[in-house]
């Protein structure tokens, strides 16, 4: 089974410093939900690991969790595509737990669910913790220049073996041309 592993916030959708609270401020970046679904067209399947430390701080509340991610799937289902697993960590990085990126324990928690080895599976993020994680698991570190992308690739110590991209669109070409 082929799978790619999504971070959410600055390589889906528009990342914010003052943190995505609710579904109106949940705005796609242009292309990705096409990228989602030429992933799955292709037979990927597609999960999503984010860490969502709003939770903890008390920025926002499950409900409004869930409905960010309800309006998520509804709009990939739109352009065509699916997601089929969403995993989270509520906790902030003072909690050291180990399910937030860079832990890999949501990634661990996604092979384990849909029954994947994940060396050598692609995971794209746009910060240090999503490459991080990608690292621990055996995968492999995309960094897409969306979100804090441009920021991480500046500060440069990428993990050995990342690719650089401009966006998820980019990076899905990629993946879709390699055989």
């Amino acid at each position: 089974m082929k799978l790619v592993i999504l971070d959410r916030d600055g390589v889906i959708n528009v990342d914010s410093d003052r943190f995505i609270k609710s579904p109106d401020e949940w705005i796609p970046i242009r292309g990705s939900l096409e990228a989602i679904a030429r992933l799955n067209g292709a037979g990927y399947r597609v999960a999503v690991a984010t860490n969502q430390s709003g939770v903890e701080r008390g920025l926002l509340d499950m409900a409004a969790l869930n409905a960010i991610h309800t309006k998520m799937l509804k709009a990939v289902q739109e352009s065509g595509g699916h997601i089929d697993v969403i995993y989270y960590c509520p906790h902030s990085g003072d909690a050291h737990c180990h399910c937030r990126k860079p832990a890999p324990g949501m990634l661990f928690d996604i092979g384990q669910r849909l029954n994947v080895a994940l060396a050598d599976v692609v995971c794209i993020g746009d910060s240090p913790r999503d490459l991080a994680a990608a690292v621990a698991v055996g995968g492999k570190p995309y960094l897409v220049l969306t979100g804090k992308g441009k920021a991480t690739f500046a500060a440069g110590d990428l993990p050995e073996g990342t690719l650089v991209f401009d966006d998820l669109s980019s990076a899905v070409d990629a993946i879709l041309s390699t055989p």
